[in-house]
């Protein structure tokens, strides 16, 4: 579980989260949710340990991630920020690779292979292993450094908005692979993901926080969280649950 109690983040003047208290429990998809400046990537980087809180304190499976060792960090929790991209000459294999850096330090061994083999199996990544990450298409380049999270091989894998400017196609293909990853009984990974398309946090998270203005808005089951009312209330503008077939969607609630 993570555990988030009174957390503050200050920068400069301005307060990007201001008391933020809630859970996330371990499993599932968890989605974060609210408008533009809500401080969505703000708290990602938190639980993370990345940014240290000005009050408050964040617990993930216990360990309070401001005070644990870069390390043990690293062995509880992946991170993948939207600002990965920026690889040069590196082919998929070494990208995929350096997930396994934490436990190896350096000295990769058999098992660090295999673990890494098995990352690229199963995000599909074997005719690319050879090619150079900056050669391949936004939806491929992606899912290798999704492989890159997964291959680290720790219990919470946290990403910030893994499915910006990607068609509609790889992003389906990303939250089903991300779905059986969460609901994978032998690794039992939880995910924790930024989202800004609303209709894909309605259709496949199973828990939700959602922010405003830095401020706590609401967190439970998605399908408690995700409600007409509240995701009105949260982007100031009608908005609608709606099944389209098999599907929910948000639309326009006018």
């Amino acid at each position: 579980m993570i555990e988030i109690e009174g957390l503050t983040v200050r920068r400069g003047e301005t307060a990007a989260l201001t008391e933020v208290t809630c859970q996330v429990p371990e499993g599932g998809i968890t989605a974060i949710i609210g408008p533009n400046g809500a401080g969505k990537s703000t708290l990602l980087h938190a639980i993370a340990g990345l940014i240290r809180p000005d009050e408050g304190h964040i617990r993930v499976s216990g360990t309070d991630v401001a005070r644990a060792r870069e390390r043990d960090r690293a062995m509880l929790l992946s991170l993948l920020t939207q600002s990965a991209g920026a690889v040069p000459r590196l082919s998929v294999r070494e990208l995929v690779a350096f997930g396994r850096w934490p436990h190896h330090r350096g000295r990769p061994t058999a098992e660090d292979a295999r673990l890494t083999d098995a990352a690229i199996e199963r995000f599909d990544l074997e005719p690319l292993a050879g090619r150079e990450v900056e050669a391949l298409s936004g939806g491929q380049r992606q899912r290798a450094f999704l492989a890159m999270a997964y291959v680290q091989d720790t219990p919470w894998m946290l990403l910030d908005e893994p499915l910006a400017a990607l068609d509609p196609k790889y992003t389906r293909d990303i939250m089903d692979r991300l779905r059986s990853i969460a609901d994978d009984r032998t690794t039992r990974r939880s995910v924790v993901i930024v989202l800004h398309d609303l209709s894909i946090a309605a259709r496949h998270s199973d828990w939700c926080v959602a922010l405003k203005s830095g401020r706590l808005h609401g967190a439970g089951p998605a399908s408690e969280t995700m409600t007409s009312g509240t995701l009105t209330a949260l982007y100031d503008t009608p908005l609608r649950i709606a099944n389209a077939g098999k599907s929910i969607v948000v639309v326009d609630g006018d």
